[in-house]
């Protein structure tokens, strides 16, 4: 076992390195029903009575109350958009997580690595590590935020169910605790897998 710093790393035997399954990352573009979302957002404004102003006061401010609230629905949107790209790199990323561990269990000298009963011992999470490790580009989304987004969510959820605490102050908490919980299912210690002995190709669909 290799330990540097604070990090261990799994013995790998031989010198051969391992290709991996691809990273398949679907689109993680603006969905293309933008307008019908800002509607959307727009009634979530008036729903939650984000803007505390009374109806007759509302009538008063005229544009600029009109302006207010289509400023706050686009912030709306562009979290809820935030959100959609993290479920959709995280569904990739576990997507990715499963052909990972059936080639591991199909190769001799990886099949060991995963077992929770042979110390050191890599667990799920480690291939989270390792697309870190090698620099994947990930859009500037953060990878564990997006597992834990997914791990949340079996389907993207729409805007009509999601509040607004929870795109603006809740989503990324939620995220990072549902991500610690999956990771710790794996028995400690957890061991990460060297990046030098894996390649695999990321590709946008």
């Amino acid at each position: 076992m290799q330990i540097l710093g604070n990090r261990r790393f799994v013995e790998i035997p031989g010198t051969r390195t391992h290709e991996l399954p691809p990273l398949l990352i679907g689109s993680l573009s603006e969905s293309p029903r933008a307008e019908k979302t800002l509607e959307i957002a727009e009634e979530l404004v008036d729903d939650e009575g984000l803007i505390p102003l009374a109806a007759e006061e509302a009538a008063l401010a005229g544009p600029m109350f009109e302006q207010r609230r289509l400023d706050l629905a686009i912030q709306i949107v562009e979290q809820y958009f935030g959100l959609l790209s993290h479920w959709k790199l995280g569904d990739a990323i576990l997507e990715w997580i499963r052909q990972c561990e059936q080639t591991f269990e199909q190769r001799q000298e990886l099949r060991p690595l995963l077992r929770p009963d042979i110390w050191p011992h890599a667990g799920r999470s480690s291939f989270v590590t390792l697309l870190r490790d090698k620099a994947v580009d990930t859009r500037g989304l953060d990878p564990e935020k997006a597992v834990g987004t997914r791990l949340s969510f079996r389907q993207p959820p729409p805007l009509e169910v999601v509040t607004d605490q929870f795109l603006f102050y809740l989503r990324s908490t939620l995220a990072q605790a549902a991500y610690q919980a999956w990771a710790s299912l794996t028995p400690e210690p957890i061991s990460s897998l060297p990046p030098e002995r894996f390649v695999f190709e990321v590709h946008t669909i």
